[in-house]
């Protein structure tokens, strides 16, 4: 009997530049419940920042990842992400919803700087049931060569989409299951990959702003090999490792430097556009970068904020030997997207 192909689970499939991640949820019961998770590592540079350069290794890692986490199942859910998304909070005048996804497409031309024939579009209304003559609107647009490159890739691997979501989104799943104190005012949800460091600003449950950078483990890793004089295997056990050293230190001060400043354009961009005028009161940490050492009190000094870890395990039920021979507080900060895609209800 397939283990899980049942109508009721979801699998969320995380194609990561260093890792293949694999989280599967079963929805049978009242609450969600995790139950397995795998990890597939991938050959560096089958993909380079963002762009799948050997499909078939990927395509290889993929199977792989599924075949360890026990998937028979060929419907899977992933995500998109990256400057080829656009997601903004606009207002409109308030239509009913039939009339704002005819206006949608007007309306996006204004907002986003991509050739409107060469994107998907789709939104969400924030405020349906309020009162005012102007309405709170989610906008979100990605490039379709984008969605049509990672649905190839699945196809590769003999696979298909159920969903493809978008990364802030499916991070945004997780985060809200398992840290609904973070679902008042606002917050921002860093998720610190192996290329690219994810700012997703959240602001009363609602992730309305994200921003990419260019720095992740790998830089991490780069640096303490070329600036401290490591070798690559030692430089990888000062980053998972669990205490801090003066090699890592100086690494972080740049390169959380490079973090911090991000975070803080992306608030102040966020101020200067919200009528509100309101401040980020917090900021998680989640993603591989976000175990590095020593990491999280550089930012909460350099920021003068709270910074703690977002953990996708908080509040959710994970069945027994979910995580089977990995060790489980060394791989969960990795896996907030896939179990956030997992998250999703299947149709």
């Amino acid at each position: 009997m397939a283990l899980f192909g049942r109508k009721k689970t979801t699998v969320g499939l995380d194609i990561g530049s260093g890792l293949i991640k694999v989280a599967v949820v079963d929805h049978s019961k009242s609450t969600p419940e995790l139950v397995r998770v795998a990890i597939t590592p991938l050959l560096a540079d089958a993909i380079v920042e963002g762009e799948i350069m050997d499909p078939g290794i990927v395509a290889d890692a993929i199977t792989s990842c599924l075949a360890a986490a026990g998937v028979t199942t060929k419907a899977v859910v992933t995500a998109v992400g990256g400057r080829d998304v656009i997601i903004k909070k606009i207002m409109i005048d308030r239509v009913k919803e039939q009339q704002a996804r005819e206006l949608m497409r007007w309306e996006a031309e204004q907002h986003v700087p991509f050739d409107m024939e060469s994107v998907e579009l789709d939104f969400l209304i924030l405020d349906p049931n309020g009162t005012d003559d102007q309405m709170s609107v989610l906008l979100v647009a990605a490039k379709r060569e984008l969605i049509e490159a990672k649905v190839r890739v699945l196809t590769d691997a003999g696979l298909s989409a159920a969903a493809v979501d978008v990364d802030a989104f499916a991070l945004h799943n997780a985060f809200e299951l398992n840290h609904p104190e973070a679902m008042r005012g606002i917050v921002a949800l860093v998720n610190i990959g192996n290329e690219v460091t994810n700012i997703n600003i959240v602001e009363d449950g609602v992730p309305i702003l994200t921003r990419d950078l260019t720095v992740g483990t790998r830089r991490f890793r780069e640096d303490l090999q070329r600036e401290r004089g490591l070798g690559s295997e030692e430089a990888a056990a000062l980053l998972q490792g669990f205490d801090r050293s003066e090699h890592l230190d100086a690494v972080l001060e740049s390169r959380g430097e490079e973090i911090a400043v991000g975070i803080e354009r992306a608030a102040a961009f966020l101020a200067s556009s919200s009528r509100s005028g309101a401040q980020v009161g917090a900021v998680y940490l989640c993603g591989g970068g976000s175990r590095a050492p020593g990491l999280t009190e550089l930012l909460a000094a350099r920021l003068r904020l709270r910074v703690a870890p977002a953990s996708p395990l908080a509040n959710l039920v994970v069945r027994d030997g979910a995580f089977e021979s990995l060790v489980t507080d060394e791989v969960a900060p990795l896996m907030m997207l896939p179990i956030g895609l997992a998250l999703r209800q299947p149709a």
